[in-house]
């Protein structure tokens, strides 16, 4: 199992959607300018995401996409799928093109079982989840800069 940048790209455009009003259809074109992605390449990505019921589809005047569904029942796993296709979490990540269960490489049985959990915590993961944990880490840079954390034991300055 490996996730591809298409993975990485509608995760982003996704968490984009999911800080607009809900059922705002917005152009591919603002998702994309938005969410700093080519909008070719995210057409084809937001294609399996209206296939698979993640996304809303609106041609005429009102074109572009929605979410389908409320942040907080989409979960992770079912974009991932939608995006790698069946069978992504059944590939191994050592050896996918050479290893199956009806020969496995020397990794199998224990990339089986710690895939079990990735499979686990990705199902348990919302869209939702994931739009609050950005914006808690968006809110921090904006205080302390990129990637740095107030300091242990210091408190956040109050309002």
């Amino acid at each position: 199992m490996r996730f591809t940048r298409e993975s990485e790209y509608g995760l982003n455009a996704l968490l984009f959607l999911t800080g607009q009003p809900a059922d705002e259809v917005l152009p591919l074109s603002e998702i994309a300018r938005a969410s700093g992605l080519p909008q070719n390449f995210l057409a084809k990505i937001f294609q399996k995401l209206a296939h698979h019921g993640v996304v809303r589809s609106f041609r005429g005047a009102r074109r572009g996409y929605c979410l389908a569904r409320e942040p907080s029942t989409i979960r992770v796993r079912e974009l991932v799928e939608a995006i790698e296709g069946p069978g992504v979490f059944e590939r191994c990540i050592f050896w996918s093109a050479r290893c199956d269960s009806g020969d496995p490489c020397p990794l199998h049985d224990g990339w089986m079982r710690v895939s079990a959990d990735l499979v686990r915590f990705l199902e348990e993961t919302t869209l939702e989840d994931l739009a609050r944990r950005d914006g808690a880490r968006r809110r921090n840079d904006a205080r302390h800069g990129p990637g740095r954390q107030r300091p242990a034991g210091r408190l956040a300055p109050g309002p």
